[in-house]
Order: structure tokens, then sequence, then C-alpha cells
């Protein structure tokens, strides 16, 4: 049509013909830009308690998940540390690959290092390329398996329109998603990882004297918002997952491809006010990933982890929050640090020294190589603390979720072998309008069970009680 149009403009064409015509081809020209501007957004709003699509438009459509990505690089990290293999202080040593990567960044050297759990909120908060990789390069000996971890992981999951090739969301065009793949994987870290989930909910947090701020706008200003992630470059566009809470309801929506990180911010506003009341106030259902059967990732799990293994539970867990205790503040513009994620220097990989990979490790990160993409894989089955029908140990309760969490791990250290299957975690409980914090040990399997090791605990003088969840 634009080709016939201005087909017709010939030398003898007046001049106010020829702006009338050209007119009508910008017409259609800004149509076309503002067509193909639709069509790289895309969004979706899921019931969390029932796995219910409340709204869909274009969530199948691929998409760059931008710093989404980094939401599965911090689900096999506290998928790691709910296993035992690292815990919230264990050295995260940042290589040159890492520390090179670019802005936004913590800024640590190579060779420096810093703890899991700082690591972990420059991510929720800065979004932290470096701490990304670094963590990346511990977990998986190196990036690039890393992300064949990440993707095999996602396809546990059911997150079958979605392939990592880095464990930070820099640009790459083999790393993809889809809206619906990442409202999967804000449910499943929210479900699977409860006693973590709050690190998701920081605004701020201290590194040394600096104060670091968040990019999540919404936190703070829509009432319920609890997390979880933005994301920007400049082939994604501006990209955010939310997770929702009034009390009995709550929603995980996805919005990517925004024009700014504002419009993105007042669609996602405006989905949660349009959804969150149609969500079902009821809970129960299965988890967006279930347990059982063998495949490569069972394969992996079982040279990659410790025994004691605690993957993903068949039914839903009792939520709690992690105590990730920081001081709040007011959270800075994406918008003034978005431009920089957009180039990632070009440094030759070296592996984080205090990582070794041994050989079955790398014959087991080869295995998931070759199904990682294609097949749909569970989760390796076993016990875990966040099962609801099991058995657990109450060994505290406290106003304040990090003594909790303390009593935990002092009990922890106390009696290891006690507790070497258990895994702790916290509960949230409100009485006369305050809100206290359970800290508990699950994964038994019987009421003896449970009372076997109560009572194994009580002989070291720690008081406890066995408790059906």
């Amino acid at each position: 049509m634009r080709k016939a149009l201005l087909g017709i403009v010939s030398k003898s064409t007046s001049p106010l013909k020829t702006m009338m015509i050209i007119a009508l081809a910008m017409t259609f020209v800004l149509g076309d830009v503002a067509s193909s501007l639709a069509a790289r957004q895309a969004a979706i709003v899921v019931d969390a308690k029932t796995g219910k699509v409340l709204y869909s438009a274009d969530a199948n459509g691929r998409r760059y998940p931008a710093s989404l990505t980094k939401m599965m690089t911090l689900y096999l990290t506290f998928e790691a540390m709910a296993k035992g293999k690292i815990s919230r202080n264990s050295p995260v040593v940042f290589s040159a690959k890492a520390s090179a990567e670019a802005p936004t960044k913590l800024g640590v050297k190579p060779g420096g290092s810093v703890t899991v759990e700082t690591a972990i909120l420059s991510i929720v908060t800065k979004s932290a390329n470096d701490s990304a990789t670094a963590l990346g390069e511990m977990l998986g000996g190196n990036e690039t398996t890393f992300a064949r971890m990440m993707t095999a992981k996602a396809r546990a999951l059911g997150m079958n329109g979605t392939v990592f090739r880095n464990a930070n969301g820099l640009p790459d065009p083999g790393q993809f998603t889809t809206a619906r793949d990442m409202a999967t994987l804000g449910i499943a870290l929210r479900e699977h990882f409860p006693q973590y989930y709050g690190y998701f909910s920081q605004r701020s947090f201290l590194y040394g004297r600096q104060r670091i701020n968040g990019h999540n706008r919404l936190l703070g200003r829509i009432k319920g918002v609890d997390g979880i992630k933005t994301g920007y470059t400049r082939a994604s566009g501006f990209n955010l997952v939310s997770s929702v809470s009034d009390g009995n309801r709550r929603i995980v929506g996805v919005v990517m491809g925004g024009s700014s990180g504002g419009s993105r911010d007042n669609q996602m506003a405006s989905l949660i006010n349009t959804y969150l009341p149609r969500a079902s106030t009821r809970g129960g259902g299965d988890l967006v990933a279930k347990a059982g059967g063998n495949n490569p990732i069972t394969a992996l799990a079982k040279v990659l982890l410790p025994k004691h293994d605690a993957p993903t539970p068949d039914d839903k867990p009792v939520m709690a929050q992690d105590d990730a205790t920081v001081a709040e503040d007011a959270t800075v513009a994406e918008d003034d640090t978005a431009q920089a994620e957009e180039a990632a220097p070009v440094v030759k990989t070296r592996k984080v020294k205090t990582v070794i990979v041994s050989a079955p490790q790398v014959a087991a990160a080869q295995v998931v190589a070759a199904y990682a993409e294609p097949t749909p894989a569970a989760v390796d089955p076993v016990n875990t603390a966040s099962v609801p029908s099991g058995w657990a140990i109450q060994v505290a309760s406290s106003p304040k979720q990090s003594e909790a969490q303390a009593f935990l791990d002092k009990t922890t250290k106390q009696a290891p072998k006690v507790l070497a299957d258990a895994s702790g975690f916290t509960v949230a409980f409100d009485k006369d309008g305050v809100t206290y914090y359970r800290a508990r040990f699950g994964g038994f399997g019987s009421k003896t069970a449970a009372w076997k090791a109560c009572t194994a605990l009580k002989k070291k003088n720690i008081e406890c009680y066995a408790v059906q969840q």
C-alpha cells in the first residue's frame, strides 16, 4: 500500500497533493511501527494458589529475559542452600570474567569474594551482573555448565519455552523465554523456597559503608507486592515479574517488552488492581513442578549434590519468609542504569579457584547438556521440609524472624547428626495482632520419626515438640 501511494507521486503532481500523499504514507509507516512495538510486549497474570491464568497477552511469545534470567540463578542458589551444599556465609570468589562483567555490578576485583548472602542481595536489589556470574561459576564450575543446569532446571519446572546461555541475562541471541515461563518460575521460587523468598522484598542493603538501593519501584508503592525482579536490555525492553498478596489471595504477574520503566510499572499496577480481586481465596493443588521420574536431571543431582537432597515437593508448602534483615530505603529509578546492561566485554573464562569440578561432575553436566533443551524432565524425589502433610519438630517461637532463624542455625550446629535428614524453616502466624515466627525442622515421614528426633534433641537440652503440618 505504501509503495502504491508513493508510486503515484510524479513530477507533475502538485506540491499540496504530494504532501498529502506523503502524510498518508507516513500514517501507515507509524502504524506499522506501533504494531511492531505492541508485538514486542507480552503479559500474564496467574493465580499463584491454583495456577489458573487470569490474564494473558502473547504469553507464549518468545522474548529476551534480560535480568529476569537472574531468577533462575537465584533458584539454583536457593536449591544449593536448601541441600546444604552452600550456606549464607559461604564465600563466592569472583573470577576475572565475573569481575569484568558490564554494569550494573557490585565491583568486586578478580580474586576477591563476598558471602552468598551478599551476592543474593546485590542481585535482588542492584541486579549485579558480576555477582550472578560468580554464583554461576561457583555452582556449575563455569558459566557454560551452569547455563546448561539452568536450562535443565527450567525443563524440570515445565518451562519448555526457555533456554539460558548465561547467569545474568546480558544480551545473547540464544537466550530466550516466555512470559508464561517467567510466571512459572516466579511461583516456583516462593513455593519451593519459602525460607529464602524474603530476599526478594529487600529494597536496599548495606555493602560495607555503601547503601545499595533497588530497582523494583513497586515495592512500597503497591500494597501487597513482595518481589520479584526487574529486567532491561535494549532488545528486551523493560521487563518485570511481580508477586502480590492481599493475605487471602496471591497472584504472580509478568510484563515483558515495556517501552519504559514507568509504563511497565503502570501496566503491572493496572493488572494487579484488576486481577488480584479475582484470584481464589482457597489454596490447594499441585505445585508447578512435580517430583518423580528417572531422568538426566536426577543423574546430575546425584553427582553434584550431597546425599541428603531436598528438591521441590509435590504439595504446597507452608509459606514463610526468610529473614534477610536490611534497612529499607527509597528505591532508585531503573531507567538511570538500564543502558548499562547492554554491552558485555568478551573476557576469557577462568574458573573460580575454590571450585573443583571432578570428572563425574563433568560427565553429569554433559548428560544434562544432551537433554537440557528438548526433553522435559522431573525433579528427583525425596523428603523435604516443605511437605505440609508430613511431620516437623518445633524448637522455638519468636516475634522476630531473625531470632527464629538463629534458633534453627544454633540447633543445627548442636545436633548435626540428629537433623541430618531435616531442613529448617520458619512459619509466620498471628496472635493478638502480633506476628510471630515458629522455628521448625521438617522432612520427617512419620510421627514416630519426629518424636524420635525430638527425644534425641532433648537429650542435648534442646526443647522441642513434634507437630503434624
